[in-house]
């Protein structure tokens, strides 16, 4: 028998041993591929129907495309008899070293499909959260940006957002304005409502349900002040305030109603004092 005869019969006892054990492993990844391909389509249709963002929607479709692709070639190479164990286990000590390292970034991606999916806020609101006030620009895997009302951009890793408390002011369709108005001890605190309320019904943007409160709020110092807390819809707020406090001042000063400035009373106890009293306060001072 030649040498060409010799390798002829060893292929052919190869082919005999793992001819169909090769034609399992190419089905195998055929068929899986054809099968995560359609389990990706599935999940990108049923995200959208849920209204999920394009954002997620691409990259929890690619991740379930890409870890059922690994678990088809893992099965592949057993059906060839290949020992996928020590496989299998270096993959998960390079996931978990992976893992460590990007430890920081994980936790701000963690976050960020967290805040996808819950939506605290959204793309045009007015949050406070992580010590920064602004507008929402965008929100990302990784980091949010937020524009400040004196137009700075900053931007702000999800994680940290996710850990602080989130003030959204616009995310409600009304807000309360709330103003402290002080008036002196001399002036009539019925007439002072009566013009209060005359000017939160002139503005038609102030809502009549739920209705505005006016009330005594303090005994000051220096002032009665009273507690004036119209309702208004968000978009209106900052106009009704500043608006707001603009007529009161105006109707005030119509009324004879004064506005009080903080003020303090001294009283020379030297005047009208004997000799000795005045020298005994001299001495004491």
């Amino acid at each position: 028998m030649t040498y060409f005869d010799t390798v002829l019969s060893t292929l052919r006892q190869y082919l005999t041993v793992y001819g169909l054990n090769v034609i399992g492993a190419m089905a195998i990844l055929v068929l899986g591929r054809w099968a995560a391909k359609i389990a990706q389509k599935i999940i990108k249709r049923l995200m959208k129907r849920g209204k999920v963002d394009e954002t997620l929607i691409g990259f929890v479709s690619n991740l379930a495309y890409i870890t059922l692709l690994a678990f088809v070639v893992v099965a592949a190479l057993g059906k060839l008899g290949i020992q996928t164990t020590s496989f299998i286990a270096l993959l998960g000590a390079a996931g978990l070293a992976i893992g460590l390292a990007l430890q920081g970034s994980l936790s701000n991606f963690a976050a960020g499909v967290l805040m996808i999916i819950f939506r605290p806020f959204r793309v045009g609101d007015l949050i406070e959260t992580a010590g920064c006030l602004g507008i929402v620009e965008s929100i990302q895997i990784f980091t949010t940006e937020i524009q400040t009302l004196d137009n700075k951009l900053i931007v702000i890793p999800n994680a940290k957002i996710t850990s602080d408390n989130i003030i959204n002011y616009t995310a409600k369709e009304t807000r309360r304005v709330d103003l402290v108005i002080g008036v002196s001890y001399a002036d009539d605190l019925s007439k002072v409502k009566s013009a209060i309320e005359s000017v939160l019904n002139g503005d038609k943007r102030i809502l009549k349900d739920p209705a505005p409160t006016i009330g005594v709020l303090e005994l000051a110092d220096s002032s009665v002040n009273f507690a004036v807390r119209p309702w208004t819809k968000t978009d209106d707020y900052w106009g009704v305030y500043f608006d707001t406090l603009k007529a009161i001042k105006e109707r005030f000063d119509a009324d004879g109603i004064s506005i009080p400035f903080p003020q303090m009373d001294v009283h020379i106890a030297g005047q009208g004092a004997s000799k000795d009293d005045a020298a005994r306060m001299k001495d004491e001072g």
